[in-house]
């Protein structure tokens, strides 16, 4: 059809394409997630080891999934835009990488850390590459990707410096926050407590939504696909449980019966770094969290605007 050309539809045809619109609009009313947020634009969002992967911008279409558009690599992919896949839907916009072995096993943390060297269990979080690394005697045993705390909103920065996990509680939740449109405790499973502020609210490294921004309100998030399943629905195979491995690394040789429990001489946590703000103009554009395309496949290249 020409540009500028007007296409004319019988009215019948036109009455079924609106109680066909009508059917759509009203079955994403009770899709939609709980909470009203940020579309991620994880093109946006720039950090210190971008400049060694080459990549280019891609925008999720209808019907697009992680492995057909990544293959094996789709976790990877995922890592290095610090996204978890509840938060992958259409319009939302992704750093490809132009040769997807680059990011095989991504990590941007160091495989060494000197400051460690003397320590059997050490966590390093950079909040300027949104990672987090373990290392056992100074050397990198597994590293993940995070959401911290904003640092445009100084109520809801994560405190930066040397700090030593003193606790753990594999179920707790949040007593301050509950999940939105709702009056249930925020869930902060595999939570491991490294601070408390002299207002006495407790920070923790626990698992939570990952969206590909820094989000939280100053703790440090982790994928838990197991909880998104439990609370949301989806993933309906849970695979990324990087809050549990690492709460089990930590805690391992401790009784765990899923309650609270102090931790003398638990490991030390160097958080360094200034989280990358979201750009404001995004923000604007808050919008419901829609259900996952899960149905369907359709080819799609990446050219979009870098």
């Amino acid at each position: 059809m020409e540009v500028g050309q007007r296409r004319r539809f019988p009215l019948k045809n036109l009455a079924w394409r609106l109680t066909g619109w009508l059917v759509v609009l009203l079955a994403a009313a009770f899709t939609v997630a709980a909470s009203a947020e940020p579309v991620p634009d994880t093109c946006k969002i720039h950090y210190p080891s971008d400049a060694a992967v080459p990549w280019t911008c891609y925008r999720i279409r209808p019907h697009d999934t992680l492995p057909h558009l990544f293959g094996a690599e789709w976790e990877d992919v995922l890592r290095f835009n610090r996204i978890d896949r509840r938060h992958i839907y259409p319009g939302v916009r992704l750093k490809v990488p132009d040769d997807l072995r680059q990011v095989d096993d991504f990590s941007p943390m160091p495989k060494t850390y000197p400051s460690a060297l003397r320590d059997p269990k050490f966590i390093l979080v950079n909040l300027a590459e949104q990672f987090l690394g373990a290392y056992a005697y100074g050397k990198l045993a597994m590293s993940f990707p995070i959401t911290s705390g904003m640092n445009a909103i100084p109520a809801r920065r994560t405190p930066d410096g040397l700090f030593r996990v003193s606790a753990y509680d594999r179920l707790h939740t949040s007593s301050l926050y509950d999940l939105a449109d709702s009056s249930k405790p925020y869930p902060m499973h595999y939570a491991l407590r490294f601070f408390i502020t002299p207002q006495w609210v407790a920070v923790w490294i626990h698992g939570r939504d990952v969206p590909g921004y820094a989000a939280s309100h100053g703790c440090i998030g982790l994928y838990d696909e197991q909880m998104q399943k439990e609370y949301y629905g989806y993933p309906r195979h849970p695979l990324l449980e990087d809050a549990r491995a690492l709460y089990e690394w930590v805690i391992a040789g401790h009784p765990d019966d899923g309650h609270f429990h102090d931790l003398a001489g638990g490991p030390p946590v160097q958080i360094v770094g200034q989280a990358p703000d979201f750009p404001p103009h995004r923000i604007k554009g808050a919008r419901k969290l829609p259900a996952p395309q899960t149905k369907g496949l359709r080819p799609a290249g990446v050219g979009v605007v870098r």
